[in-house]
């Protein structure tokens, strides 16, 4: 059987605009060629792949069926362009550097120090970005990293995804507030009544359920305002674990204690990025960063024990 992706990209542009016509502005054809496309190659598959209504169409059993075959082979072959352009390009002047505003700027300094050493001439733009953003922008080009919390996720189809560890989050409030002084076992219940700052990103991706302990809460777009805002002890919020060993932090900051939590929550996180070259050179920097930062902050909670 011998079919071009030109033929399966005018089946699924005429699947997805429903007509002959549209498919064809869209694809700068003529509506003709379009059409004979589509009949070459349903006398190549031996199958009809549309019915013809009017001006309209609409596709067969065997069209649905082939659709998402055709879609997939269509990614593929796009990305094996983008993988075989990268391989004639010597490097890249930017990058756009997407994360979500739950990550701690800690690590994001950390990054771009290394960056700094390994690539001293590129510039690097952080943007912080909810998950669905840093999807479509990876998937047009714009963004070329991702720093995103994959729970709930449903994966990255035709994009390279590196599981980087979990971020553990405590219960942050004003060091030496009323909330500091109760016993372990009352805690929780005071949580369940006092104003909670919640990072918005984790409402976007849906896991407004797992973070949300008191019903006085508010939204809050920035980690570092989040930050602020405790330590004006205008209420709690969940940090990541590795504040407390930020000395700036601890000396306004300090995590909870209580029976209900031995253990943070704990949320995984990966780096998504493209498929070229330049850009795995780039990514090899990125988790030699991550984990060096991850190894300091080790170290420091054994010197603590």
């Amino acid at each position: 059987m011998n079919f071009s992706i030109e033929q399966l990209l005018a089946f699924v542009t005429v699947y997805e605009e429903r007509s002959f016509s549209k498919a064809a502005a869209k694809l700068n054809k003529h509506r003709t060629t379009t059409g004979q496309v589509i009949a070459n190659l349903e006398d190549v598959l031996a199958v009809e792949l549309f019915e013809r209504i009017g001006r309209t169409v609409e596709p067969t059993e065997e069209g649905e069926l082939l659709y998402h075959y055709a879609k997939s082979t269509i990614d593929q072959s796009k990305i094996f362009d983008k993988i075989a352009l990268s391989l004639s390009y010597g490097g890249l002047e930017r990058i756009n550097f997407a994360y979500s505003s739950v990550v701690p700027h800690g690590l994001l300094a950390a990054i771009r120090e290394q960056l700094a050493l390994d690539f001293p001439n590129m510039r690097v733009n952080f943007l912080v970005k909810t998950k669905q953003e840093v999807e479509e922008g990876i998937n047009d080009g714009e963004i070329h990293f991702g720093l995103v919390n994959i729970d709930k996720s449903k994966g990255m189809y035709g994009k390279d995804s590196t599981f980087i560890g979990h971020m553990e989050f405590l219960p942050f409030v004003k060091k030496g507030s009323a909330l500091t002084k109760l016993p372990e076992d009352q805690v929780l219940s005071a949580l369940r009544t006092t104003r909670q700052f919640v990072l918005r990103a984790f409402v976007h991706e849906g896991l407004k359920e797992k973070i949300i302990v008191s019903a006085d809460n508010e939204e809050i777009d920035q980690l570092a305002l989040a930050i602020k805002l405790v330590q004006s002890d205008l209420g709690w919020a969940w940090f990541p674990k590795v504040l407390s060993e930020s000395q700036y932090v601890t000396e306004h900051l300090e995590p909870l204690k209580l029976n209900e939590l031995k253990h943070g929550l704990k949320f995984s996180f990966a780096l998504w990025n493209t498929h070229s070259k330049p850009i795995l050179e780039v990514k090899k920097s990125i988790i030699k960063a991550v984990d060096e930062y991850t190894k300091h902050f080790v170290s420091l909670q054994a010197e603590h024990h």
